[in-house]
């Protein structure tokens, strides 16, 4: 029967006091977990499977409140995300949950709440891409691996590899903001694999690195090696990673 794969860990990194990353695969979340060991789960391949990270606004209080509210809401409407409008619609359900839990009250903690989304949605011969901020989504294709989210980020000066700055997320901002979500499909064959990942990994390592471990390394080697680079490379945030792939067999 064919079948899913995923391997996910989420942990804080070095200097981060709390994590204020989530993880969402199918109805299993984590949120403000510390996992150095990837947990592997399978999945038939038949309803809609989501897969995504939440990367909480760092510097913002409740963060780790705003991106588990969004992967608990994705989880649980998850097996009816079958078309690229039902994803948009649930992302934008997921920004308006956002504002109405942070309250609008500049006197909140959580006044300014707000998170990224990134993964992919896993059906019989598609998989959807979606993502709002700057979390990642990549496909481990025999050539390389590529890039198929899309940054929500101002343009880099030259010489600069990374920045911190979202052009959109999830909440974030006192007055409601809506939002644009990224939504791509494409097909999906078996043995194609996916990483899904916050900013935690790919900021502090390089792609090239990156490509170098979903090659040599399956599925949960490859999560623990990718969480072991970012750590190597000082740990700055919370790191939070999937390897997906589909199987025939």
């Amino acid at each position: 029967m064919p079948y899913v794969a995923v391997s996910a860990l989420s942990h804080p990194g070095l200097l981060r006091d709390r994590n204020e990353d989530s993880l969402v695969v199918g109805p299993w979340t984590l949120c403000a977990t510390v996992t150095e060991s990837p947990q592997t789960l399978v999945f038939p391949l038949g309803t809609p499977l989501v897969i995504a990270v939440a990367d909480g606004l760092g510097g913002h209080p409740g963060g780790e409140v705003a991106s588990a509210l969004v992967v608990r809401r994705i989880a649980s409407t998850g097996s009816a995300l079958s078309s690229e409008d039902a994803v948009r619609d649930a992302l934008n359900a997921c920004n308006r949950a956002v504002y109405q839990a942070a309250g609008g009250d500049e006197g909140s903690a959580l006044a300014t709440m707000g998170t990224t989304i990134a993964g992919a949605v896993v059906q019989p011969g598609s998989l959807m891409v979606f993502n709002v901020g700057d979390s990642r989504v990549f496909a481990a294709y025999r050539d390389g691996l590529r890039q198929v989210s899309v940054d929500d980020s101002p343009p880099l000066e030259p010489g600069q590899r990374t920045t911190s700055v979202v052009t959109q997320c999830l909440g974030g901002s006192l007055a409601y903001r809506a939002i644009s979500p990224h939504v791509t499909a494409t097909a999906v064959s078996p043995g194609d694999r996916y990483l899904i990942c916050t900013d935690g990994l790919t900021d502090p390592v390089l792609t090239d690195v990156i490509d170098d471990v979903m090659r040599e390394h399956d599925d949960g080697r490859a999560a623990f090696e990718l969480w072991k680079a970012a750590i190597e490379a000082g740990g700055p945030d919370n790191i939070t990673l999937a390897v997906v792939r589909v199987s025939d067999e």
